[in-house]
């Protein structure tokens, strides 16, 4: 079914009261010192466009695929909602090479074979000069074989288990070494811990990240893991690994539950009885975000420590005006989490490297891309590496009980990427 027409669609119109003339004032406040190239001189469109792509003297468009149903909606929702405001703060500003961005957003439906076949129709048909969009490393595989034989461009902003680089995708979210590592090496350090229980959700990241940690604790740290468990996307019953928690009693249970079971594992550990407040039960997640809070309740959670790059709470000047457009856009209800982020960066990285490269060829912008940097960055300054992820800061959050996260630990410095760290494939 091809959703290009159908009511997916009405993101771009008309969401939670956005009125149009409010965008002028987002765009000044939160990337004033853009680049300002497309404001500049027009380039003809066989100068900027040598691969048939869908550019116009006009207009540019892309695509925009994320999960808006199914279990993993709870999560992709602020991705897509990211990229919109994004690519409308662009426009204000005049746009990229002189273009107004155009989008097609299409649902992956928490599917991979749709994810796939979405991928297929935005580079084949509609042609477009970028992608927006995925989320779980399963989809991400799944589109990857198309990108890399169309030729199209994916910006991926999630979290992920690394061991990959492509020359068709820019990694926005941070991979093993900058979360899974980091994390693991402070709690080892700040709270002593030796021993943890895993569990995840049943897919490639969580069993891939569970792998790398235990690696990790095992090799590098001198722990043991006491436990290791995994669950099908979407599960809802989580009583028996709880109650083998409780009985094996691990320093530190290491979560990479995804989705909408995050909303019933949390809950369940409440009502077992398991605070995560108190000095004897630590759980430290990797999958958890603002976002899938507003789902499980600030309640249910408040304790648990969170490694991302990015928290809604981040104090800086950044930061501060793009929570102020992004709750100006979505309402005041909404939240941000560190995916959210991530992928409100795509669209600006993707305009640096296309003014950079003064065309829209896909070969271009992969040339021009290493070395881009945004300064204006929510989480703070960040640059494309050579292998196509991004530096960035590692930070460990303490969730508290109305849904944000308490920053405790930041890197002085940015990390290196490093999706393929010796001695962890």
């Amino acid at each position: 079914m091809d959703h290009s027409n159908d009511d997916t669609k009405g993101f771009k119109l008309n969401r939670r009261g956005f009125l149009a003339s409010t965008v002028a004032t987002i765009s000044t406040a939160v990337m004033l010192s853009m680049p300002m190239t497309a404001m500049a001189e027009k380039p003809a469109t066989d100068a900027v466009n040598t691969t048939g792509l869908a550019v116009t003297d006009d207009t540019v468009t892309v695509g925009i695929l994320h999960s808006i149903t199914g279990t993993m909606a709870i999560s992709e929702e602020g991705s897509v909602q990211a990229e919109i405001l994004a690519i409308e703060q662009i426009n204000e500003m005049g746009g990229v090479l002189g273009r107004q961005i155009e989008y097609i957003q299409e649902d992956g439906a928490s599917d991979w074979p749709t994810f796939a076949d979405r991928s297929r129709k935005l580079l084949r048909q509609d042609k477009v000069a970028a992608v927006f969009g995925c989320w779980t490393s399963a989809s991400r595989k799944a589109v990857l074989p198309i990108f890399e034989r169309e030729n199209g461009m994916l910006y991926y902003p999630t979290f992920y288990e690394g061991l990959e680089e492509s020359p068709n995708v820019i990694y926005t979210g941070q991979e093993a070494t900058q979360q899974i590592l980091a994390s693991l090496d402070w709690i080892a350090e700040e709270q002593g811990a030796k021993s943890f229980y895993l569990i995840g959700s049943d897919y490639i990241w969580p069993r891939t990240s569970n792998k790398i940690a235990r690696i990790h604790i095992e090799e590098h740290l001198g722990g043991t893991v006491v436990g290791e468990d995994y669950f099908p996307l979407g599960h809802t019953s989580f009583n028996s690994v709880i109650n083998r928690i409780r009985l094996r009693k691990p320093d530190v249970v290491f979560a990479s539950v995804v989705g909408g079971s995050n909303v019933a594992f949390y809950r369940q550990l409440k009502a077992a009885g398991l605070d995560m407040r108190s000095d004897d039960f630590n759980l430290l997640t990797i999958s958890v975000t603002e976002d899938e809070i507003l789902g499980i309740g600030g309640d249910n959670i408040e304790g648990a420590l969170a490694s991302m790059k990015y928290f809604q709470s981040l104090d800086n000047p950044n930061n501060e005006a793009f929570v102020k457009a992004f709750k100006a856009r979505w309402g005041e209800d909404s939240v941000i989490g560190d995916v959210t982020q991530a992928a409100y960066l795509g669209p600006w990285l993707w305009k640096a490297a296309v003014e950079a490269a003064g065309s829209f060829d896909v070969d271009k912008v992969r040339e021009t891309s290493p070395g881009v940097e945004l300064d204006t960055a929510p989480e703070g300054y960040v640059r494309i590496h050579e292998n196509h992820h991004l530096w960035s800061r590692a930070r460990i959050g303490e969730a508290q009980s109305d849904g944000q996260f308490k920053v405790i630990y930041e890197t002085d410095d940015l990390m290196e990427p490093n999706p393929f760290p010796e001695g962890y494939q």
